[in-house]
């Protein structure tokens, strides 16, 4: 099968592996979409060159996580799903024709009114927005939050999340995003380049900071004495150095320890509970991928340089190679595994 894979010197190909096996817990999805994170850029990084140059294997590793599919196989012990099911979910590899998780992991059936399309561009940004409003921001039903970053991918989906969950949602972005995020249903949208949200006068139970934009102590300016800050992992932190990165990330933590509101830092977990929960506010139509542009998989260089850009609005979607009839034709399994 056709896969993307990076080798131990941090290149990215496309190439030629050899399909997964099905263990016994193991469901096997012939992939349809996938989409682009920034988790999924770390292993071309500095850090992710030096990870690999220190491990001893593998010499190669599957990228993406993002997918949408169709069940082709499981193993003999899944009771969870069966052959033709549609799922999607959250799993290190998915940029490739066919992927194989356990049935326990971050693996949910996908709502029949969402295309593959915009299931395969759910896991890591929406549960990343779910986690940071629900787990760590706390918030309630009536409750003032405010969005640093609103029209990104974990944006796009904060907004949404906040407003499924009764939130007075005030959200911070570019000026070409307003109305797009206003759609979303914040009630008020801040451009950036005309207004300063740090010095608005208003006060928030929450501040999901996505945007790693300001730091924490004019942040402050801006919360109730009992809110809550919480800085975003991996996306706060996805379109500048690693160097100003970490530094933003150690000031933040330093910071936390002087003030009465609470400051959280934290890197999302791909759960089945939480892709379960999401598919449930997405068959409701209260949260929906917003899509900003579409490639192939052949294509992942320029998906990855407009990312790096720093102005995708929403998601970027990747459309997956069809599997190769070969792959089918060797034996690739069609039903339940039974051996």
């Amino acid at each position: 099968m056709k896969a993307i894979v990076c080798e131990k010197r941090g290149v990215m190909k496309l190439e030629e592996i050899e399909p997964p096996a099905v263990p016994d817990d193991g469901v096997l999805v012939r992939m349809h979409a996938s989409s682009v994170n920034p988790v999924d850029l770390f292993p071309l990084s500095g850090a992710g060159r030096l990870m690999r140059k220190l491990a001893r294997k593998p010499k190669r590793d599957g990228m993406g996580t993002d997918f949408a599919g169709i069940v082709q196989a499981v193993g003999k012990d899944v009771t969870r799903f069966r052959p033709g099911d549609e799922v999607f979910g959250g799993e290190h590899g998915s940029f490739a024709e066919y992927i194989c998780l356990s049935e326990s992991e971050a693996l949910a059936r996908k709502p029949a009114n969402v295309s593959f399309e915009k299931a395969g561009c759910v896991a890591v940004a929406a549960l990343t927005a779910l986690q940071a409003i629900r787990d760590h921001g706390h918030v309630k039903p009536g409750q003032k939050v405010l969005i640093n970053g609103a029209s990104g991918g974990v944006g796009t989906f904060a907004v949404q999340v906040a407003r499924a969950l009764g939130a007075e949602v005030t959200a911070v972005c570019s000026p070409r995003n307003v109305d797009a995020v206003r759609s979303l249903g914040a009630q008020r949208v801040i451009d950036y380049t005309q207004q300063d949200f740090t010095k608005s006068g208003e006060r928030y139970d929450a501040l999901i900071d996505i945007a790693g934009s300001r730091s924490l102590s004019e942040c402050r300016r801006v919360l109730q004495p009992g809110a809550i800050f919480v800085l975003v992992g991996a996306a706060a932190i996805q379109h500048t150095s690693e160097m100003k990165a970490f530094g933003h990330i150690i000031g933040t933590r330093l910071g936390s320890m002087r003030g009465r509101q609470k400051v959280v830092f934290f890197i999302a977990k791909l759960t089945q509970k939480d892709m379960e929960a999401i598919a449930e506010l997405m068959a409701n139509g209260k949260v929906a991928s917003v899509i900003d542009r579409r490639y192939t998989l052949d294509q992942l260089d320029e998906a990855f340089a407009y990312f790096n850009e720093g102005h995708a609005k929403g998601k970027i979607a990747i459309e997956l190679m069809r599997p190769e009839p070969a792959y089918e034709a060797a034996g690739a399994p069609q039903e339940r595994v039974t051996a």
